[in-house]
Order: structure tokens, then sequence, then C-alpha cells
């Protein structure tokens, strides 16, 4: 955990004197009026979140030390239940397995919960819980929370603690409901944060966190300047050379940081196509991988992996960001681009992982501009299809061709519902060019386009 910057200690401990010495204070010590705690609450809680939200955007490695500096009895409580839920967040959870519990007991959710139960504003902070105990409870062993009760001696903890397992959540899917529906009201939120190893042991241990951590950060476009350099100690850590996790995380590091080429990334990857022989195997099943998530693997992601190649190993890598340079550079529509595809293409088995890879290049074209089409862009879209029988033809793969076709058909559809007008010119010009080139591409056959395009009759209703 990363020590929590001496300023944020400052501004913390400053908001923690003014609440101590503001006369609602005082008032609530004295008379303890729920209505006064609440009062101080909406005084003071909005400056500590203001003050998270900026150790989360610049900072997020030293959000678990902000947490923990929280636990103080000097803020009474104020922000635990908001931090409490993003200590249920961070767990990872294991999705395959049929349990879809945690893959390791969250020990800072723990520590968090158990400072609310034992602060003296626990009647108070107990209101503002009780769904985000559920879902930690729910992702968490028995033996786990039983442990976790046990602790307290105090009856009234325990009966509450133990009202909050509940018994919906024993069954998978409920489980997976709740945490997704929990979930989605943190959906805008930054709470992200990880620890970064120093041995293989933790690195088995920490690595799903690392990378769901690294993941949130690309997908938020984060300021990631702070995260500099951890992951180039971390990706330059000799125990962790050749290993899958140093692999898929310099993966990440190198398709989606700026200004790497003087650092260990660039040193470390070339290092490994040196020294390790199927390193070059495993880092085109880590594109294939990120092809299949969420992230975009666009010009400037494979620019930034380009530039740090060392030109003097001649190995598929270098070949295969030389031909993905030419068609960001040239443009993936021009004849210079589609020879060089074509060319480089044949060379390889048509099944294999990098020809994988070219062909979601060339995807990752047409489903960028298809994403950004409005319904009134239609001529566009038909001067966009004119390329789709050119990789069509050279790639002839049934994926390739299936998933241009539900980009195609999802854009049509859109159409149709836009123009419902079946006399007018533009549902017409539509209604052509399916008809024509959706059959000459496969896509659809004659008479599902009749289908397509039929009117739907609406049933009379019956005479009473």
């Amino acid at each position: 955990m990363k020590e929590l910057n001496e300023d944020y200690i400052q501004r913390l401990d400053q908001i923690a004197e003014e609440l101590q010495e503001n006369e609602i204070y005082t008032k609530y010590l004295d008379e303890e009026e729920e209505e006064d705690y609440q009062s101080l609450r909406e005084l003071y809680e909005p400056q500590i979140a203001e003050i998270y939200e900026e150790v989360a955007d610049k900072h997020p490695l030293q959000l678990l030390a902000f947490e923990c500096y929280l636990l103080d009895e000097k803020f009474e409580g104020m922000f635990l239940p908001r931090i409490l839920g993003y200590a249920v967040l961070r767990g990872v959870i294991n999705e395959v397995d049929e349990e879809y519990v945690y893959l390791r007991p969250q020990e800072h959710f723990k520590s968090i919960l158990c400072a609310i139960c034992n602060s003296s504003n626990f009647d108070y902070l107990k209101k503002r819980i009780g769904q985000t105990i559920q879902i930690g409870f729910a992702m968490s062993s028995d033996i786990w929370i039983t442990s976790l009760i046990n602790q307290f001696a105090n009856k009234k903890i325990r009966y509450f603690l133990q009202g909050q397992k509940l018994h919906r959540y024993r069954v998978r899917e409920e489980r997976q409901r709740g945490y997704k529906r929990y979930h989605n009201q943190f959906r805008n939120e930054n709470f992200h944060s990880t620890v970064f190893p120093n041995s293989v042991s933790e690195l088995k241990i920490l690595y799903p966190s690392i990378k769901n951590f690294i993941y949130e950060r690309i997908k938020m476009k984060a300021d990631n300047g702070s995260l500099i350099k951890p992951l180039d100690t971390f990706v330059d850590t000799p125990e962790f050379f050749g290993l899958d996790e140093q692999i898929i995380i310099l993966g990440l590091y190198v398709h989606y940081f700026d200004n790497l080429k003087d650092g260990s990334a660039a040193t470390v990857l070339n290092k490994l196509r040196k020294e390790k022989s199927e390193f070059v195997v495993d880092w085109f099943n880590f594109i294939k991988r990120l092809d299949r998530s969420e992230l975009d693997r666009d010009k400037t992601a494979d620019n930034r992996v380009s530039i740090l190649l060392d030109a003097g190993i001649e190995d598929e890598l270098k070949a295969y960001y030389d031909l993905v340079d030419e068609v960001h550079r040239k443009g993936y529509v021009h004849q210079d681009a589609i020879d060089a595809v074509k060319s480089f293409y044949h060379q390889n088995a048509g099944m294999s992982d990098i020809n994988e890879c070219v062909r979601k290049t060339i995807y990752g074209y047409i489903a960028r501009l298809m994403g950004n089409l409005e319904e009134s862009d239609y001529p566009d879209y038909f001067d966009l299809s004119k390329i789709f029988p050119v990789y069509i033809g050279i790639f002839d793969n049934q994926q390739f061709n299936k998933d241009v076709k539900d980009l195609s058909m999802s854009y049509v559809r859109k159409l149709l519902k836009r123009y419902t007008d079946k006399r007018g010119k533009d549902y017409q010009d539509i209604k052509k060019f399916v008809a024509t080139n959706f059959v000459d591409l496969g896509f659809l056959k004659e008479k599902e386009v009749v289908e397509l395009f039929k009117t739907r009759r609406k049933r009379k209703k019956p005479v009473e």
C-alpha cells in the first residue's frame, strides 16, 4: 500500500480539527441527537469527498492509505459508509467458477466495517450500510463472515451483522444479479486502486486486482502519470520475467500509456523478444484477448507499441507491426494497404493467431466508422460497404463475415426505424441497396430480404 502524501494528510487533519471545533459538534456531544450528526455530515463529507476525488484521479495507489486514515475516530465516521462500498466493489470475483464469489478474502472491507461497528456513531452509520454489507457478505465465505461477527462481544452489533446475511444470495444467479445492481450505483465513480507485488507469490495473489485496476484506468481515460514509475518497476522485476502476468500487464502498459520509449517498457519488451522463445505466441494471444475486451486497439494503441520495437530484431512481431503501420498510415481502403494485407495474410495459416489479429485490425476500422454513423449518414455506409467484399475475399473467414454482417444488420434496422415511409426515396434507396448488396455479400438470402422489408399488418381486434 502506497503511503498518503503529507499534503493530503494535512488537509484531512484540518477537516477533522474544524469538525471538532464546530459548535454543532459540541451540541451533538451533549445531546447526541441524530439531527446534529446529519448536519455535521452535510458540512464535512463533501469536503472529504473533494479530496478523495483528487487522490483517485491523480494518485490512485494512495486510495487505500487515504481510506485507512479516515478510520481514525477524530473523523467521527465521516465518509466511512461510502468507502465501505468502494471496498466491496474492489474485490475481484471469480466469474468463471460457479460460485461467483471473491477470489480471496477482502480484509480492507473487514477493516472499514469493524471501524464502523466500533464507532460511537454506529447507530447512525448502520442505517447507511445495510445493502453494502449484504453484497459484501454474499460474495464472501461463511467461515470468513462467522469469524468477523465473532470478533464483537456486543450483541447488538452481532445481531445486526447476522441480519445482513440474506438467504436469497445463497443462489449464484441471485448473487450475481444483486452484485451487478449494486455495482451499477457506482458506475460513474472513480474508486479503483491496487497494490503492486514484490515477489512471485504476491504476484499470483495480486495480479487480478492489478489487471482490473489498469483496465479501469484505461477505460476512463484517466491521468496515469503517477503510475509510470510503479509500472516500470513492476515490468522490470527480474523474478517476473516471462511470466504470463508480466506479459499481460506489459501489453496493457505499452498499448495505452504514453511516453514509454526511454523507460523500462521498451527494454523489457525487446528483451522478451530476444530471450523468450514463446514470447511472440504469447503476445498474439494477448492481442486476441485484448480485441475481445472492452478496450479499443486503435491506430494510437498500435503506434505506441510500434515505436518501442527494436528494428534490428527480425521476428513476426516486427513483421506484424510493419504491416499495421502501413495500414494505419495509408488507410485500410488504400490499394497499397490492401495489397500489403493480402500478401502478409497469405504468408500465414488462415486460422493462425497472427492472421486473427490482422482481421481484428481491419474489423476495428469498420466497427469504429459504423459506430459513428447516424441514420442520415446512410449514403456514407453505402460507400463504406464497397470495401467489404475486398476483405471478405482476402480473409475467407466466417467469423469476420459474421461480425461485419452483424454490424450491417444492426445499422439497417436503425434505418428502418427512422425511415418508415415505404414510398419515400430514403426507404426505397435502402431497400434497393440491401436487396442487391446483402445478397451478393452472403449476408441475407433473397427470401430473408423480402421478410425484412415486408409490411407487417396489424391484427384487427375481434368484434365484440
